[in-house]
């Protein structure tokens, strides 16, 4: 069985060269099992459409792994804090926004509380010493409280196209260098 990856896309999406685009394209190269939907209207996006259609991707599409970049952790947050979504055995979130977030057009994402349970077996947080949406001193006290382990990235920005993360080996790699325990699809 071929495990299932669900790539989750921040404000604005990830169009090709973002990393996420690449991402997708070599995992369905190797015949992997990937979704990379765009997420409901994705330049003025609705906090509730956008958490009602990833839970929805969720429990038809069951992933193993959840890989998240920007304002998808803040749904992902959201999610895990309604209790209301299956387990994932990984879990990988890039460049989460400040809790105090204040960009006009996603204002209502914001703040958010940090979950007790990210419904995740598995989770790893990556940052950037210089991303322009969180602090490496907010980094690290998101780090502390999800009780996850941190990867940090010297400059790379908002760890996107604009900060030259189109092909990233790294997070391929991340994705297929170690196989999940795969659990049933519950029907």
């Amino acid at each position: 069985m071929k495990e299932r990856v669900l790539l989750l896309h921040g404000w604005g999406g990830s169009d090709y060269p973002h990393w996420q685009s690449w991402l997708a394209g070599e995992l369905a190269k190797a015949y992997g099992c990937v979704c990379f939907p765009l997420l409901d209207n994705p330049h003025f996006p609705s906090k509730n459409r956008q958490m009602r259609q990833v839970k929805g991707l969720l429990e038809e599409f069951a992933p193993h792994t959840v890989i998240c970049h920007s304002l998808a952790n803040v749904i992902w947050f959201h999610l895990c804090n309604e209790a209301q979504i299956p387990r994932v055995a990984r879990l990988l979130l890039v460049s989460p926004p400040s809790p105090q977030c204040a960009i006009e057009n996603i204002l209502k994402f914001f703040p958010y509380e940090i979950p007790e349970d990210l419904h995740a077996d598995e989770a790893l947080l990556v940052t950037s010493t210089d991303d322009p949406y969180l602090t490496p001193d907010e980094a690290h006290m998101l780090q502390t409280s999800l009780g996850i382990p941190m990867k940090v990235l010297e400059d790379a920005g908002h760890i996107n196209e604009k900060s030259g993360y189109g092909p990233w080996p790294w997070v391929l790699e991340w994705v297929v260098g170690r196989p999940v325990r795969h659990r049933p699809v519950k029907k």
